[in-house]
C-alpha cells in the first residue's frame, strides 16, 4: 500500500470515545516495549507520528490514526511491565478488551512479540483473547537485528512452540533494515 497519507486522530480512554466507525481498524498489540510504535512509524514511512519512547507503558489509551482518509491503524496499550501507576494498568484491561470485543470495523490485530524475549503469560492471555474474539491476528516478530541469524531461526521455533501456533505464521520484522515490511503490508492488504 502507497501511503499518502498519516494522522493522528484521537486518544480513546473506551470504546465509547473511538471515531466513528467508518473505516476499516487495523490494531497493533503487544507487550511493552516490544516496539509498536516504531513498527507502526516504519509501515507509514514517518518518524514521529507514533511516539517512541524507552520508557515502557507510556501508550494508555487507544490512539488512532488515520491512513489515506480511508483506514484506521489503532495502537492499543501495551501489556505487561509498564511504568504507570496500578490504576491506569487496571483500566486497561477491561478497555482492550473491551475494543476487541465492541468493534465492528476491527479487522485484524498485528500482534508483535521481541524476538529475544520468550512469549510471557500476558501475551498467551492476549492470544487467548483473540482466539476467543475471532479476530484474525497477524503475528510478527520484531527486533530481528539485534540478533544473528541462526539465532533467528531458533527463536522463531521457541516464540512458536509457546504459542502453539506454525512458524510460518510469524513474521520476522526489523525497523532498522525494513525486513519483513512488504510482507507486513501484504498480510495486511488480505484482510482489508
Amino acid at each position: 500500500m502507497i501511503v499518502h497519507s498519516a494522522d493522528f486522530v484521537t486518544s480513546a480512554p473506551a470504546l465509547k470515545s473511538c471515531p466513528p466507525a467508518d473505516w476499516p481498524e487495523i490494531a497493533f498489540a503487544g507487550r511493552s516495549n516490544v516496539g509498536k510504535s516504531s513498527l507502526i512509524n516504519c509501515l507509514l514511512n514517518r518518524k514521529g507520528l507514533v511516539r517512541t519512547s524507552s520508557t515502557p507503558g507510556r501508550t494508555q489509551l487507544l490512539n488512532f490514526f488515520a491512513i489515506n482518509q480511508a483506514l484506521y491503524f489503532v495502537d492499543l496499550p501495551g501489556y505487561g511491565f509498564a511504568r504507570a501507576p496500578r490504576s491506569v494498568r487496571e483500566q486497561w484491561q477491561p478497555m482492550v478488551h473491551g475494543y476487541l470485543h465492541g468493534r465492528s470495523t476491527l479487522k485484524a490485530v498485528v500482534w508483535l512479540l521481541d524476538v529475544r524475549r520468550d512469549p510471557s503469560s500476558e501475551d498467551l492471555q492476549f492470544l487467548d483473547w483473540l482466539e476467543e474474539s475471532e479476530i484474525p491476528t497477524i503475528p510478527v516478530v520484531t527486533k530481528v537485528d539485534k540478533i544473528s541469524r541462526n539465532q533467528l531461526q531458533r527463536r522463531m521455533a521457541k516464540i512458536a512452540g509457546s504459542t502453539g501456533l506454525s512458524a510460518d505464521l510469524f513474521t520476522p520484522f526489523s525497523v532498522l533494515n525494513r525486513q519483513g515490511y512488504d510482507e507486513v503490508w501484504e498480510l495486511i492488504s488480505a484482510v482489508l
